[in-house]
């Protein structure tokens, strides 16, 4: 609650003075009278008698009155919001715990103003403070007892994290660093959550070192509590959200489905009833819309549980499903397809057909956009159905096979492995004695992690041929306890071809009726691509993200939530989760939430799941004393009293003047000037503009482009700049073109062959060129575009290549060119503008027509290993000091060659010249950021930060030329000081 406190009460008697000041104001000398000329005018109307007003206006009293009273507050010192002395109990330490886990970051602003409000009364006691947070990154605790001012900066410090708080560890730390203490008043700023069952275990420790002193629990007011957030599958693919909370009254709010550009596709409203801890949320989106989804978020909850991030096990995928009988229709629990629907149906769009013909059937299936293709017992494909499907394969579909009596027969070629002919089953010639168990799954299978029912056996099957069985393209994904094989996968240009070794349904094993066999069908859909596979190739869906192809053993952290539900770069403490582990990881300090595994198929780990459940806080020991948080901090209002007394006596000091007729003159002539110049300006209608830009290109000024010029999107720093300079034309003629370059230092851009790309390219040169000019000491001349295959290009120390996105590969030539020019010291920056949806550099090996463009750009080129720019690198400082690399976007990389350790043997740093990486690769679209018109005016929108992020781009564009002619003048500097101790001696 807010509150008023005057800290000297005694001077408010000052007010019984008012009356007597309001009379001492009463009267005011008489205003001067005035009179026109001519002179004898001063005769008349004079009256022999004298007259004189004895009050003033009452306004005049009212300012006059209302400045004494002003004054007389003031000097009784009045406090907003007063601390509340005596609050603290006990005379030793102050022992401030705060939670700092994900559940604190959405009123974390709140929770640091009543650390602030309880370290500026520890202050004014002369106690210290220890500040103990109950999250970290530390694998230890570490606290001290600090002089408040140290405090201070102690808990600024204090950020959130986005995992569960560490209550255990934090209070074993605080007993260290209290031992011996008594009289301590311990406050616990809680989020209101207990995260592991232990809070009251917790509160009992704190208690514990409350002994003489006080124990206070600090929350949050109602309707404050933290919420998490889950996504998830529903029926027909629905996307659903559920949402969490511990505890509280009702509650409504609305949760964001966003693409990995962080465009909003849809909205869907939450609301909690009172005392309920979950509720549930509906997206209405169309399949094409639902695969772009890739975060769910809850609006104004800004921390790691109100976002979910989904990744390719979460998209929605069209299966066909064809199978060689139809007598469903008369035993439909004993059909092929039968367990297939109801397996596939609560995560995947189903697509039949009724068709007879095999071949116009699967060209049915194929024409609906299918992504995976399931086949149950269909044995030899004709050689026409087989060439079309082979041609689906490759490019990028999914087809599985099941067993049966016709596949036992022999197969085909579109099979993930070679057949024995004939099966094995109990009885027979290859028989069990009992049936087969499965045996537990590979780490590099793509179903490793999931559980193996003991219950599942399998008394029939079709055996591959071991002899050709050993090809390295042929995996094995599951086994029987045996060592058969019961699913095997092979790779077939951008598809795959999987085979399950038992029938669809539970003739050869009970395997389909597990919910096992539900997990693995899910995992083998994730295969395909999202929207389906045409068979020219192309998809239909924006989604850049694709399933996983390669499995791995552990999957690195590639992009990882901070407190606030931000993704960034993983911490240094982040480390990998093994493929089997990454089902069950829970997020913590080392696994932090966000996406592990490769940048083109991550995994996401989250906080919250469909199983999650949040409870509040148990009851606390007796001494613990519950109360509300007061955030607000005290603020003295004598200086507002103050000013305000002072505006008042000025006003008053400017009304006693104007009553004595002192301004009368002065007002008259500025009056009329002001009039002759109104007049003056309407009357010219338009004027020249007198400068001498304006005189060389006959350009007038209209008085009404002022207002027009005040609507364009042109923001503050670039109004700074000047006029641009007059566009001149380059020369055609290649020598006269190379004196040009040479003349000046000189930028270059690559033309594409697409003139709007080469158009943006050429205007975004020519903006950074005005902003150097005007910022800094670098006078450049007008961009030159260069075609690479035959234009000269070592002339120019920057080359700037926008990466389109139907980029083919080039001729050995020209890549033999473009070496030479990196290793001679040139710099190219490639702009891919996709804002970091595409592939980033991870190897530049071009390998299919699903290679990025920049890879199939120079999949033959030398390049040496990049990464994102480091924190020390000299791109960061070498003219501005930056953190972040954007242009029109903010959510891709800024790539630079890694530097090799310095124990390396490799070499690889001997490219680099001078220090400067041979070239920068970016996805923010850096041209388009600078692209100026002839007014300085911006031509292109920058997304989502607005004129700041353009700003911020124009310093990146400022520090890449500086790094590009100065080299690592910057990193150099380290060792000025050493140079001039040794200049000394």
């Amino acid at each position: 609650m807010s509150g008023l406190a005057f800290l000297n009460p005694a001077l408010l008697l000052g007010i019984l003075a008012l009356p007597a000041i309001w009379w001492l104001l009463r009267t005011v000398p008489p205003a001067p009278k005035r009179v026109e000329f001519p002179a004898t005018r001063i005769l008349v109307g004079i009256d022999d008698k004298e007259k004189q007003p004895d009050r003033t206006p009452w306004w005049l009293t009212a300012i006059r009155m209302a400045a004494a009273a002003l004054m007389i507050f003031a000097l009784a010192e009045p406090v907003l919001n007063p601390t509340k002395r005596g609050a603290m109990s006990g005379a030793g330490p102050v022992a401030i715990v705060i939670d700092n886990g994900w559940a604190a970051a959405p009123r974390w602003a709140e929770r640091q103003a009543q650390m602030e409000r309880l370290i500026a009364e520890a202050e004014q006691a002369g106690r210290s403070v220890v500040i103990a947070p109950t999250a970290r990154v530390a694998r230890f605790a570490s606290l001290r007892l600090e002089a408040a001012g140290q405090a201070r900066a102690a808990s600024a410090a204090v950020q959130p994290y986005p995992h569960a708080p560490e209550r255990e560890d934090t209070a074993k730390a605080l007993v260290e660093a209290l031992k011996g203490q008594s009289g301590v008043a311990v406050y616990w700023i809680a989020d209101g959550i207990d995260h592991d069952g232990k809070a009251r275990a917790f509160a009992d420790q704190l208690a514990g070192l409350a002994r003489g002193g006080s124990a206070t629990l600090i929350e949050l007011g109602p309707g404050q509590e933290a919420l998490a957030v889950s996504a998830n599958l529903g029926q027909g693919g629905r996307l659903e959200a559920q949402v969490f909370r511990a505890d509280g009254a009702a509650r409504r709010g609305t949760i964001h489905a966003l693409s990995s550009r962080g465009q909003r596709l849809a909205d869907a409203t939450f609301e909690f009833q009172p005392g309920a801890s979950t509720t549930a949320a509906r997206f209405e989106l169309p399949l094409e819309l639902r695969n772009q989804v890739s975060r769910i978020e809850i609006a104004g909850e800004r921390s790691a549980g109100g976002v979910h991030l989904l990744d390719a096990r979460s998209q929605w995928h069209r299966v066909g499903l064809l199978a060689s009988t139809s007598r469903e229709q008369a035993q439909p629990l004993l059909a092929p397809l039968y367990y297939l629907e109801r397996a596939l149906l609560p995560f995947a769009e189903l697509a039949k057909s009724d068709d007879a013909n095999m071949l116009s059937a699967i060209e049915g299936l194929i024409k609906r956009n299918i992504s995976v293709l399931m086949l149950a017992d269909i044995g030899t494909l004709p050689r026409d159905i087989r060439d079309k499907l082979d041609l689906w394969v490759k490019k990028g579909g999914v087809l599985v096979r099941f067993a049966g009596p016709r596949l036992e027969q022999g197969g085909d070629d579109l099979i993930a492995a070679p057949l024995r002919s004939g099966g094995r089953q109990l009885g027979g010639a290859l028989s069990w004695s009992t049936p087969q168990a499965l045996s537990a799954f590979d780490e590099t299978s793509l179903f490793a992690g999931l559980p193996v029912p003991p219950e599942v056996v399998v008394s029939r099957q079709v055996l591959a041929d071991p002899a050709r069985l050993t090809s390295a393209d042929i995996k094995s994904w599951a086994r029987l306890k045996d060592g058969t094989p019961l699913v095997t996968a092979r790779k077939s240009g951008e598809g795959h071809l999987v085979l399950f070794h038992v029938t669809a349904n539970s003739d050869w094993s009970n395997l389909p009726l597990s919910g096992l066999f539900i997990d693995m069908l899910r995992r083998v859909a994730t295969l395909g691509r999202p929207g389906g596979v045409s068979l020219s190739g192309e998809t239909n869906s924006n989604a850049t993200a694709e399933a996983a192809t390669d499995q791995t053993e552990v999957l690195p952290p590639y992009q990882t939530l901070d407190g606030f539900g931000t993704l960034k770069n993983p911490p240094p403490t982040a480390q990998s989760i093994l493929t089997s582990k990454v089902a069950e990881a829970m997020p913590s300090s080392e696994h932090p939430p966000g996406y592990y595994g490769p940048q083109g198929s991550p995994r996401a780990l989250n906080l919250a799941g469909p199983k999650t459940v949040l409870k509040p806080l148990p009851s606390l020991p007796q001494p613990f004393e519950r109360r509300a948080a007061d955030t607000a901090a005290p603020k003295p209002l004598k200086p507002a009293l103050l000013s305000t007394a002072l505006a008042l006596v000025f006003a008053d000091i400017l009304a006693t003047l104007t009553l004595a007729g002192a301004f009368f003159g002065l007002t008259r002539m500025l009056t009329r000037r002001a009039a002759a110049l109104l007049i003056a300006v309407v009357a010219s209608g338009t004027v020249f503009v007198p400068n001498a830009d304006a005189q060389s290109d006959g350009r007038t000024f209209n008085p009404r482009d002022v207002f027009r010029d005040l609507n364009r999107p042109n923001g503050s720093f670039l109004n700074q700049l000047g006029r641009p300079r007059p566009i001149v034309p380059l020369p055609t003629d290649p020598a006269a073109r190379s004196q040009v370059a040479t003349g000046k230092v000189t930028f270059a851009f690559v033309l594409t062959g697409d003139p709007a790309i080469d158009r943006t390219a050429e205007q975004g040169l020519r903006g950074l060129n005005t902003f150097l000019i005007a910022k800094t000491a670098v006078d450049p001349g007008e961009p030159m575009g260069v075609n690479i295959t035959t234009d000269e290009i070592a002339f120019f120390p920057l080359l700037y290549w926008p990466v389109p996105a139907n980029a083919q590969a080039l001729n050995e030539a020209v890549l033999a060119k473009i070496d030479a020019y990196m290793k001679n010291g040139g710099l190219i920056v490639f702009d891919t503008r996709d804002a970091g949806t595409s592939f980033m550099p991870g190897g530049f090996n071009r390998q299919s027509d699903r290679a990025t463009p920049l890879q199939r750009l120079l999949g033959n080129l030398d390049i040496p290993r990049l990464e994102p720019v480091p924190e020390h690198h000299v791109l960061t400082k070498a003219f501005y000091l930056l953190k972040a690399f954007p242009g029109r976007y903010d959510n891709g990389q800024l790539w630079v060659e890694a530097e090799a350790p310095a124990d390396s043997g490799r070499g690889r740093q001997a490219r680099r010249v001078d220090g400067v990486s041979s070239l920068l690769v970016t996805s923010n679209d850096f041209a388009s950021a600078w692209a100026l018109d002839e007014r300085n005016a911006p031509l292109f929108p920058v997304v989502p930060g607005g004129d700041p992020q353009r700003e911020q781009a124009f310093r990146v564009g400022v520090n890449i030329v500086m790094y590009a002619l100065t080299g690592n003048y910057k990193a150099d500097q380290v060792h000025v000081p050493a140079l001039l101790e040794r200049l000394g001696n």
